[in-house]
């Protein structure tokens, strides 16, 4: 179970912090309701960025995202017998960072009675700004070759002040590419607090939309495969 510690903790603090901004901006009664789209994308980076460093303390490459995870493995930048224990690090991890935040936020969920209230998914999962499942789908994908193309040629990205640079990579795409479907270039990010949502007491939930959900998932793991095969041919 090499890296599965690092990959669990990592992943665990970077949903804390980037699922914790969202319900801060959503839910009414916070300090930061109705924050604006560069404070999530801000946010959601230097979640990032400590997650990486926390796994890499622990042990792991600081993946945090089965896209990465797969692409790298596919192509040979990474090894398949640490593939299942990275995965289910980045799985559980989120699913407990998810719920860690439902109980910071609990009260706010139960006075938020309604959708209109900031009680919905969205805190938790993506959804497109305009729904057309095709155009969702290649959003997904483009953005996410566009992170993990350039992350392929940082190198060990866990090193020095190279997790912040990822930080910054995640923010560019979130300001850039992110406003389609709200970035979730990361299965585990979004599958994971999606199902937390679904089966967690959360107090006054409505849908889950898990019809959406096949997006998320394979959007990214297609721009991670096409962006380490694109590495792998020229390097």
């Amino acid at each position: 179970m090499q890296g599965f510690l690092g990959e669990f903790l990592g992943t665990m603090v970077l949903i804390v912090f980037g699922v914790g901004s969202g319900a801060g901006v959503n839910l009414k009664r916070t300090y930061a309701h109705a924050q604006n789209w560069t404070f999530i994308s801000l946010a959601w980076g230097l979640a990032v960025t400590f997650g990486v460093y926390v796994a890499g303390q622990f042990g792991s490459q600081g993946h945090l995202n089965p896209a990465v995870t797969i692409g790298f493995a596919l192509f040979g930048f990474f090894s398949w017998a640490q593939v299942l224990p990275y995965l289910l690090g980045q799985f559980l991890g989120a699913f407990v960072g998810a719920a860690i935040v439902i109980v910071q936020y609990y009260p706010h969920f139960k006075a938020a009675k309604r959708p209109v209230d900031g009680n919905t998914v969205g805190i938790f999962a993506t959804g497109p700004a305009i729904p057309n499942p095709v155009f969702n789908f290649l959003s997904e994908t483009i953005a996410t070759f566009f992170f993990i193309f350039p992350l392929l040629n940082l190198g060990n990205f866990t090193q020095g002040l190279k997790p912040l640079i990822v930080g910054l990579l995640i923010v560019v795409v979130g300001l850039t590419l992110g406003g389609t479907t709200g970035f979730a270039i990361n299965p585990a990010r979004d599958w994971a607090p999606r199902l937390a949502y679904t089966i967690l007491p959360v107090p006054n939930k409505s849908s889950a939309n898990w019809s959406y959900a096949w997006v998320p998932m394979f959007g990214p793991l297609l721009g991670g495969i096409l962006a380490a095969g694109l590495q792998a041919w020229i390097a």
